[in-house]
């Protein structure tokens, strides 16, 4: 069993995770959950980039396509 967390909603949010929840069958802590894997994994990513953007820029890979034509 994890650690519980107590947040705060404004009622839209909560209607809207409400609803959700009622579509999916999912309990509002997996949808909570899962919402926050995401968040942390973009941020980590968007660090990431920011980190290694002047070394990929150096080399000549400005836009993503770039990265994309040379792995592809």
């Amino acid at each position: 069993m994890g650690n519980t967390i107590t947040i705060r909603l404004e009622p839209e949010l909560e209607k809207r995770l409400d609803r959700l929840c009622k579509q999916t069958g999912r309990s509002r802590s997996d949808v909570v959950r899962d919402a926050l894997r995401r968040q942390l994994s973009l941020l980590r990513f968007e660090a990431l980039r920011r980190k290694t953007l002047p070394f990929a820029e150096a080399r000549g890979y400005l836009t993503d396509e770039d990265v994309f034509r040379d792995i592809s």
